[in-house]
């Protein structure tokens, strides 16, 4: 009897077990392959056709991610200094060599004051500029009898370096009160180079140690929120972005929404070119400044003007000064002319220092401007 009752018992084990086991293998059935689940979620986040704030960089803070092996490094600023010096000294070097020429001679008379007036303002120095150093220049030679054209080529550089003003501040204002981010708005006409600007500028951030929130308030172009975000994602930076041809304004303020609540240092926010002639674009520039403002006050208005436009940037400059108050100036394209004297020109028209130069198509190609170094590339 004994026996028999065992056999029972062990009869009714093996039963149960299996039908568990059917059971279970039936449930993993029913659930995609670990392969279909990594590629719906690689869909939703990294392509997304109407990404939502917050979603890119979602996910579970314990799983491995494989982007962060593959983040770039940015290169410091100091070392794009240094490294894009000669770039530029090879793109003024017309202007450069013009100037020296005429400084070089044995007797600089009337004809050779024309001349480097002339060499000036070909190089979009402008009027006023141009008629202020050469009359400095000539007097100072004149006073202190310079004769030796190596002395005169200093006095040149000394009197270039004033124009410019090495005691600008020309330091980003990245940095907000009462613990918000900073908020650098950055504006331009069609074609200038903003979006690449922002990117470039998040590199330069990061190369710092700091936080960085991408706003793609360029909600117009159909490519500009993708290469914003391309641009974020090479350095693990998150960028928030809308619908297309949604309120660019509703994004900045979700922009600033979201570095308020990581508690990042730096939002940088992208809007769309716009031509300084259309009095209702203009005004709605203003309005995404004034939203943005609800969330915290905007640090840097950074104005990307195409060195090559020469003369036409100055009255970009003038219009968006009067419309969302420019606090700095970054010159892109500057190694593609010989017309560095924008540099000076725009800055006495706007009365705000350049404190960016953009110089050539890498990555790393954006480098924070130093009168001194900028000089002595011009005349090197």
């Amino acid at each position: 009897m004994t026996t028999t009752v065992l056999i029972i018992v062990l009869a009714a084990v093996v039963i149960l077990g299996g039908g568990i086991g059917l059971v279970m293998s039936r449930g993993r059935a029913e659930l995609p392959p670990p392969a279909d689940l990594q590629e719906i979620t690689d869909e939703v986040i990294h392509h997304p056709e109407r990404p939502e704030p917050h979603l890119e960089d979602e996910g579970d803070d314990d799983a491995p991610s494989a982007a962060v092996d593959t983040l770039e490094r940015p290169e410091a600023p100091r070392g794009r200094l240094v490294r894009l010096r000669a770039r530029l000294a090879k793109s003024q070097g017309s202007l450069g060599k013009g100037l020296l020429a005429v400084l070089g001679r044995s007797t600089l008379d009337d004809a050779a004051w024309e001349e480097l007036e002339d060499t000036l303002l070909a190089a979009d120095v402008g009027v006023a500029a141009t008629d202020e150093l050469v009359e400095n220049l000539r007097t100072k030679l004149r006073v202190e009898g310079i004769t030796d054209p190596e002395v005169a080529k200093t006095a040149l550089r000394d009197e270039l370096v004033r124009l410019i003003d090495p005691s600008l501040d020309r330091s980003l204002l990245s940095t907000g009160a009462d613990g918000k981010p900073g908020v650098v708005l950055v504006v331009g006409v069609n074609g200038t180079g903003k979006t690449t600007t922002v990117g470039r500028l998040a590199r330069v951030l990061v190369a710092g140690e700091q936080s960085v929130v991408l706003g793609a308030a360029d909600t117009f172009r159909a490519a500009a929120a993708d290469q914003l975000q391309t641009w974020g994602e090479r350095v693990g930076v998150p960028t928030v972005r809308g619908p297309e041809g949604g309120d660019p304004a509703s994004v900045g303020f979700e922009a600033v929404q979201r570095g308020i609540a990581d508690g990042t240092d730096v939002v940088l926010v992208d809007t769309a070119g716009r031509l300084h002639t259309k009095s209702g674009l203009m005004d709605e520039l203003g309005k995404v400044k004034r939203v943005i403002e609800k969330q915290a006050p905007v640090t840097e208005v950074l104005l990307v003007i195409d060195a090559t436009t020469g003369q036409n940037g100055l009255t970009q400059a003038r219009v968006f000064g009067e419309v969302v108050e420019v606090t700095g100036i970054v010159l892109t394209k500057l190694d593609g002319t010989a017309k560095g004297g924008i540099v000076i020109a725009v800055q006495r028209e706007l009365g705000v220092p350049v404190k960016f130069v953009g110089l050539g198509e890498g990555a790393d190609d954006l480098a924070p401007f130093d009168a001194d170094e900028f000089v002595d590339a011009l005349l090197a």
